[in-house]
């Protein structure tokens, strides 16, 4: 690793979790005084525990704006932490940079670093071109890292110059950069969420192209181009364009024609060869392809990735078959528009069980998806009368609301028909009866195998 500004610096980490306790290591390796800061208290507290341990400086229980002062050169901030934080308000008055982890990583990282964001598919195309460059020529390893759930603060240490790290990056990471400098960036698509973190669409975007703010015309800028407005923020990179749609034809970059993937003129591979269902999975595909080829990934090995890729746990997982049901756990669709993605990539009929945490936002927008396809709909959670609302005003005729996810699963199997898709796909966050989103989708999964049972022993 190489040395960087944030090298032998004194630095506040506000919030642990994964990557809080990753960069906390990290700075002290590299140097730096730090000092951590997590508003949970030390009971329980497993990472403020294993950092004490270690001989830092650990502040539980508290967030208090006293904590920080004008010797302090850098606070690294949890991603998820609101900017109304008073100790981040504070830090914001004495002109302390407010920054996020891959800020730190990218910074001292020996490897070619490639970034990936947008609303929806992050993963999968992070995961995607992970997997492609695995058979690139000029990369002896590749790894994956970041809102992914890997900290890149771990990665980068073993990651040499010989090496790719694909970074998943959210808007909430992006926004806390500066310096931040991926050689190749991609932006699958922008939506409209995360707005009770941002307050408008202007601000979400701005964060997520701090992707591409550092990048210059030796660096490349891979973006969605099916839309107008996508296609009017890569005019603001300085980095070279790598465009992909498939709703065009286009003169470079990847684009789907007859049913067949061509990257730069050249066809690659037919769109049914791809493993996992929907037109969704088609342009996370293309941005796959499209950073693969950069690095002179063969045809045939793209296909083999394509070919046997399942796709990513939580992500219109595939569960399992019993009585004729086919069960997928979506539990990533944290907004409307990850539902309505995962609803056109079925063509059976649909039994949906969806709510969350209500942010605030309403549901209409799911009325055009809901209609026709969806013939079984099981409601809870804050959002539920919202979402019964939406879908009375799509027609759809058999609702049912229940308590909990718990009970939510023997109910959409009850209600639905032999050959229906059970898709959870909520359409919310998961924070009124969840930690997680991945905790939610554990248990669909866990509760779809406890009512398999009781629907073999029948």
């Amino acid at each position: 690793m190489k040395k960087s500004n944030y090298s032998n610096k004194k630095i506040l980490v506000l919030g642990l979790a994964k990557s809080g306790y990753a960069v906390a290591k990290l700075l002290k390796k590299m140097g730096s005084d730090v000092t951590v800061v997590d508003s949970n208290p030390l009971e329980g507290n497993t990472e403020a525990k294993a950092l004490i341990d270690e001989g830092f400086n650990v502040i539980t229980g508290t967030n208090n704006a006293d904590l920080i002062d004008d010797s302090y050169d850098y606070l690294v901030k949890n991603p998820g932490i609101f900017y109304s934080n008073e100790l981040i308000q504070r830090a914001e008055e004495l002109m302390i940079p407010v920054i996020t982890e891959p800020e730190i990583a990218y910074s001292f990282s020996d490897a070619t670093m490639i970034g990936v964001t947008g609303t929806n598919g992050k993963t999968t195309v992070t995961t995607l071109i992970q997997l492609m460059l695995k058979h690139s020529p000029k990369f002896e390893n590749s790894y994956y890292a970041g809102n992914i759930g890997i900290p890149i603060s771990d990665v980068i240490q073993k990651a040499t110059a010989k090496d790719v790290v694909v970074t998943e990056l959210s808007s909430f990471q992006l926004q806390g950069t500066i310096e931040l400098h991926p050689h190749v960036a991609v932006l699958n698509n922008i939506y409209s969420t995360h707005l009770d973190f941002h307050k408008t669409r202007a601000n979400y975007i701005k964060a997520k192209m701090h992707i591409t703010k550092n990048q210059t015309k030796n660096d490349y800028f891979v973006v969605n181009y099916n839309t107008e407005e996508w296609r009017g923020l890569a005019k603001q990179s300085d980095a070279q364009i790598l465009p992909f749609s498939d709703n065009q034809i286009l003169d470079k970059g990847a684009f789907v024609k007859d049913d067949v993937i061509y990257c730069n003129g050249q066809a690659v591979m037919k769109t049914d060869e791809i493993k996992i269902p929907g037109e969704h999975n088609v342009q996370n595909a293309l941005a796959a392809i499209s950073v693969a080829k950069l690095y002179d990934v063969s045809n045939e090995d793209i296909i083999e990735v394509l070919s046997s890729f399942k796709g990513v746990k939580h992500r219109i997982q595939y569960v399992d078959t019993f009585g004729g049901h086919k069960f997928y756990n979506d539990s990533k669709a944290t907004n409307v528009e990850a539902t309505i993605v995962a609803l056109t990539a079925f063509k059976q009929p649909i039994t949906l069980i969806a709510g969350g945490l209500d942010r605030g936002n309403g549901f209409d927008e799911l009325i055009p998806s809901l209609k026709g396809k969806v013939n079984n709909l099981v409601v809870y959670g804050q959002t539920a009368d919202k979402v019964i609302e939406s879908a009375q005003k799509a027609d759809v005729s058999n609702i049912v609301k229940v308590n909990n996810l718990t009970e939510a699963v023997p109910e959409a199997y009850k209600q639905s028909d032999p050959e229906d898709v059970i898709l959870l796909s909520p359409a919310a966050a998961s924070w009124d009866q969840f930690h997680t989103f991945e905790e939610r989708g554990d248990l669909f999964i866990k509760e779809v195998e406890t009512l398999k049972g009781e629907v073999n022993d029948d």
